[in-house]
């Protein structure tokens, strides 16, 4: 039975933006799997790394959101429980990649946290990046978007950056394309150099 090249993701959004990533950026092929959020994403890691095979991998992408100290404890814990012996205090910010331990079946084991593996975020702060610097209509939706009347204001500050991204596809073309499309149709700029880190990173966890 061949290996399996697997990515863990949060939900449909983070697979398709990584499956257009990966076909606009020469990425690798990966089977990639959503859990509907990351209290579900968490707890399959865990089972997911026990039920591996050998030579299998798993890569991880997962938010940071409000404290990434406390989000990396939390996936460094599980690793080490399971064995892995050199799992770093922090994240790498060039994405991380813990071999497997000795004598066993584990996985060689890759973490991606949005966005950048150094910052508190979500996966639509690394969608960010892709916009184009100094773009005049960026400005005017982030002005929109902060002018928002008290009271009115229907979403969480940890959920701004997906109400800028949104307002950012509302006003293309062709209005409220999915994120994953976005990029193909180069509303969201996939050759950036936060791009490069992130496939560099894939490209290093799962080698042709």
């Amino acid at each position: 039975m061949s290996a399996k090249r697997i990515l863990l993701v949060e939900g449909v959004d983070d697979e398709h933006v990584i499956k257009h990533l990966c076909g606009n950026r020469n990425g690798p092929q990966l089977d990639i799997k959503g859990h509907g959020g990351v209290d579900r994403l968490l707890d399959s890691i865990p089972v997911r790394l026990k039920a591996s095979e050998d030579g299998d991998i798993v890569g991880v992408v997962i938010d940071a959101d409000t404290d990434i100290h406390s989000r990396w404890q939390s996936l460094r814990n599980i690793l080490i429980r399971l064995g892995y012996q050199t799992v770093t205090d922090n994240p790498s910010p060039d994405g991380s990649i813990f071999d497997p331990p000795m004598g066993t079946l584990l996985p060689r084991v890759g973490i991606w946290m949005m966005p950048d593996n150094q910052s508190q975020g979500i996966l639509e702060d690394f969608l960010r990046f892709l916009i184009p610097t100094g773009s005049l209509l960026f400005d005017h939706v982030a002005s929109s978007v902060a002018a928002i009347p008290e009271g009115e204001r229907r979403f969480t500050l940890l959920a701004e950056p997906k109400a800028l991204i949104h307002t950012w596809l509302a006003w293309q073309a062709e209005p409220g394309k999915p994120l994953g499309t976005s990029i193909t149709a180069r509303y969201l700029d996939p050759d950036v150099a936060q791009v490069d880190i992130l496939i560099s990173w894939l490209n290093r966890l799962f080698p042709p």
